[in-house]
Order: structure tokens, then sequence, then C-alpha cells
């Protein structure tokens, strides 16, 4: 069996340039516009835009947010089979990249279409910062390994591994890889919004 890093170099897609072209793909075919997309998934334009160009990545639960606004789902925008199993063996976790060197993802689920969980464990770099997100929603954070700073509203934590954050995601959020050593994160996030098309 290959250890998780072996297995994200070979089984990891979606780099930043494949992935928004993508993005720009279904946003073209939905007949959308960059700003009826950004807001249905309550993001930036411009932030939108640097996507589909390759030059942001965005963090899984952004992403989440841009395939519910364009009908559609991550893993049909990662070209990444959607398989519902309620057991999942270890040597066969799905894993992918969002294209940062060293970031990637295993999925632990959805378990079965139309899942509210949304649960996964999350490698980062030494010195990665997040994106800063607030939306609808909560989550749920276990540090495996490594030392992360999270910032929530006003507040700082510095966790280890073994600590714990649960939160109301519409609290402005986003968190520091600290040290020399990756970061590996149980995550458990609810959908950020419904599977809807753009907002009027």
């Amino acid at each position: 069996m290959q250890a998780p890093n072996m297995r994200a170099k070979t089984k990891a897609k979606g780099q930043p340039t494949e992935l928004g072209q993508a993005i720009r793909r279904r946003r073209k075919a939905m007949t959308m516009t960059l700003d009826q997309v950004a807001k249905a998934a309550d993001l930036t334009t411009g932030f939108l835009s640097q996507v589909e160009r390759g030059i942001s990545s965005p963090s899984l639960t952004s992403l989440m947010a841009i395939a519910a606004a364009l009908q559609t789902s991550v893993e049909q925008l990662l070209s990444v089979p959607r398989v519902f199993s309620e057991y999942v063996a270890k040597e066969n976790r799905q894993t992918y990249s969002l294209g940062t060197r060293g970031r990637f993802y295993e999925k632990l689920g959805p378990g079965f279409a139309g899942a509210l969980f949304h649960p996964q464990i999350v490698h980062r770099p030494p010195g990665h910062v997040s994106e800063k997100m607030c939306h609808v929603g909560e989550a749920f954070c276990y540090l495996l390994s490594g030392q992360l700073e999270y910032q929530l509203g006003d507040k700082v934590f510095v966790m280890s591994p073994g600590d714990v954050i649960h939160h109301d995601t519409s609290v402005r959020h986003y968190s520091v890889v600290l040290g020399e050593t990756e970061a590996v994160e149980l995550w458990v996030t609810t959908s950020p919004i419904s599977e809807a098309g753009p907002k009027n």
C-alpha cells in the first residue's frame, strides 16, 4: 500500500490551470457571467477571475461553493470519479490536489447523495496560508500533526496535535501552517451553500 503522499503524486488532479479552464468551460456552458457565479458562490469577482486564469487556487470550501453555483460537483470539475459509499477502506481512499505543491486532500465522504457533512483529511505544507473565508455553515477541525495558527474573527488560536476547533463559518477565518513540517488536519464541514443557480 502506498503512503498518502505517494498516492497524491500518482492520483492528484486539478492543477490551477486545468481547474480554472474547467470552471470557465462550465460557466460558459451555463451562460453565466463571472459576476453571477461570484455572487452565487459568495466570492469576489476578482478572486473568481484569478481562479479561472490559474493565478489563485481556491480552498475546498470555495470550490464547493463555485461548483454549487454552477450546478455541478467538485468531482466533475476536477475530473475525479464521484463515488458514494458508506464504507471506504483506507487503501481505496481518493486523493486530489488543488494546485499548491504539498497541499492535497483525502476524501472521507460523503457516503451518500445529499449528505450535509463533507469530511476530509487535509495535508498542507509549511508556511501555507489558507484563503480568508466567511460563509454560511459550520466547520470542525481536529489537528492530527503539525502546528497551526488559526484566526477566528478577533481571536487567534495556536493549535497543536490533538487540538480541536469547531465554529460557525459565518465568522471570518483562516489559518497558517507554522513550523517546518506539514500540517495534517481532519475536517468535517457542511456545504457552504445549497445547490442552486445564480442569484438574481
